[in-house]
């Protein structure tokens, strides 16, 4: 059985650059949320699946973002590495409404914004 979403507030659109990045501080690590060049957002967890490289200073392209330490790409989508290393981050859900965007946190158990 699956918990019902719970959203938060997380920022405004402008707070996350075109191509770019920002990480939130969550119970166990941090979320990196990034934003792509046609307006998506995604959300996924910080650390790199091969070597725990911080992927919010990665370089965003597409639906995409590469490991600033090893060049491992991540499908921001599914979270699924692309590679020979492979590995997986877990993904969460982004929602847009008018400026603001929202995480679900609902998989978490304890969330603060940096």
């Amino acid at each position: 059985m699956s918990k019902p979403p719970k959203w938060i507030e997380i920022g405004a659109v402008s707070d996350v650059p075109v191509r770019g990045s920002r990480f939130i501080q969550v119970s166990g690590g941090a979320v990196a949320v990034f934003r792509t060049s046609d307006d998506q957002f995604f959300a996924i967890d910080d650390s790199c699946p091969h070597l725990g490289g911080p992927l919010s200073q990665g370089i965003v392209h597409d639906q995409r973002v590469t490991c600033p330490l090893h060049n491992l790409v991540i499908d921001l989508t599914s979270g699924e590495g692309q590679g020979p290393d492979g590995g997986c981050v877990r993904t969460y859900p982004i929602d847009v409404q008018e400026d603001r965007i929202l995480m679900d946190i609902s998989t978490l158990k304890q969330t603060k914004v940096a």
